[in-house]
C-alpha cells in the first residue's frame, strides 16, 4: 500500500479506526483492563438517545469496563485524528532519511509542537526490544560521531595567561556505536565516550562468542574485541576490503548504514539533541532492519509496535 492508497482507504476516522482494530486485535477485541479476548461488544448510540457513547467504544462482558482501540497505546488521549497518525507513520517509514517535524506540520495540517511530539512517539514505537538471541555469523562494528563542526575562537592569549587547550575535533559531537550482522539487522547505541570499558559490555550483550567480529584498526576496538575471532581492516593504509581463507574482511556494511544516518541527521533533521539521539537511532535502525519489505508493510509493522507503549510530553523533554 502506498501513500495514495492510504489516503483513499483511510481518509476518515472510521476507516482508520477499523484498520487499527484489525492490526491490534487480529483475534477479536482484547480488554486492556482484564485481558479477556473476543468477549467485548461494541456500544452504539440508540435512536432515542439514551446511550450516549462516541464511536469506537467497546464494553467488556467480563469486567464491564469500557475501552477503545487506542487505550494502552501512544494514540491514547491524543486529539490528533487517527487517519493523520497513520499518514505520519507511512511518511516516516517510507522516507529513507526521515521526515522533519516541520514537514509533518505542513503536510498534515497540525501545529509544529504536535508534529514534533507525534514524531517522537512514533520513534518510540520503533524502538527494538532486547535481542532474544545474540548476533551470529559475520559482525561488523564501528563508531561514528554525530554533530556539526567545532567552531573555535581565536587562540591568542594575553600576557601572563596560560594558553588555552586545543579541543578535540569531536569534543562537541555525540558518539554512536553500531553493531551490524552482515545481511541482517543493526543495533545502534549512543555512548558518552568510546572506550574499551564502554564497548566491551555492548559486544558481550549483542555478539555471540563464535561470531567473526570485524572492525577497523582502532586501538579501542582492538582492545574491546580481544579474546574473540577478530579481523581488522587498515583504513589509514587505504585498505577497505580483503579476503582471507574465503572470508571477506570489511566494514563497508556498517559504514553504509552510517552514511544513511548522517545524511538524515545533517540533511533532514539538521540538529539533534543528545537527550533525544537514542530515539532517532531507533528510527534509522528500524528502517534499515525492515529494508526488504514494502513501505506499507513497514508502516503496518511500526503501528503494531504502538501496543503497550505510552510516551508523555513531560517524558520527552529534557529535565530542567
Amino acid at each position: 500500500m502506498n501513500l495514495v492508497d492510504l489516503a483513499q482507504h483511510f481518509g476518515d476516522e472510521d476507516k482508520a479506526r477499523a484498520f487499527l482494530e484489525k492490526q491490534r486485535w487480529p483475534e477479536g477485541p482484547e480488554c486492556p483492563h482484564c485481558g479477556l479476548v473476543g468477549e467485548a461488544y461494541r456500544l452504539t448510540p440508540t435512536p432515542n438517545g439514551k446511550t450516549h457513547v462516541r464511536k469506537g467504544v467497546w464494553k467488556c462482558a467480563s469486567c464491564r469496563k469500557e475501552f477503545t482501540v487506542t487505550v494502552g497505546t501512544i494514540f491514547e488521549d491524543s486529539h490528533i485524528p487517527l487517519h493523520k497518525w497513520l499518514l505520519a507513520y507511512h511518511l516516516l517509514c517510507a522516507s529513507k532519511k526521515g521526515m522533519s517535524a516541520h514537514q509533518l506540520h505542513r503536510m498534515l495540517g497540525i501545529t509544529y509542537k504536535s508534529a514534533w511530539f507525534m514524531a517522537h512517539r512514533i520513534r518510540y514505537t520503533m524502538s527494538q526490544e532486547p535481542l532474544s538471541s545474540k548476533l551470529t555469523g559475520t559482525i561488523e562494528m564501528d563508531e561514528t560521531y554525530i554533530g556539526g563542526k567545532l567552531r573555535c575562537g581565536s587562540q591568542s592569549t594575553k600576557p601572563g595567561e596560560r594558553p588555552q587547550d586545543y579541543l578535540s575535533p569531536v569534543a562537541n559531537k555525540a558518539a554512536v556505536v553500531s553493531v551490524l550482522q552482515r545481511g541482517g539487522r543493526v543495533q545502534s547505541r549512543h555512548v558518552e565516550r568510546v572506550t574499551a570499558k564502554t564497548l566491551k559490555p555492548i559486544i558481550k550483550e549483542m555478539v555471540a562468542e563464535n561470531a567473526h567480529l570485524m572492525t577497523d584498526t582502532s586501538s579501542v576496538l582492538e582492545s574491546a574485541g580481544r579474546g574473540r575471532k577478530h579481523f581488522q581492516v587498515n583504513h589509514s593504509a587505504g585498505e577497505y576490503v580483503r579476503r582471507e581463507n574465503g572470508i571477506v574482511i570489511t566494514t563497508n556494511g556498517v559504514e553504509g548504514f552510517f552514511s544513511i544516518l548522517k545524511r538524515g541527521i545533517n540533511g533532514v533533521y539538521h540538529h539533534v539533541g543528545k537527550q533525544h539521539l537514542h530515539r532517532y537511532l531507533s528510527e534509522f535502525d528500524f528502517r534499515y532492519n525492515s529494508r526488504r519489505i514494502a513501505d506499507g508493510e513497514r508502516a503496518a509493522l511500526a503501528v503494531k509496535g504502538a501496543n503497550g507503549k505510552r510516551l508523555m510530553l513531560r517524558d520527552s523533554k529534557p529535565a530542567a
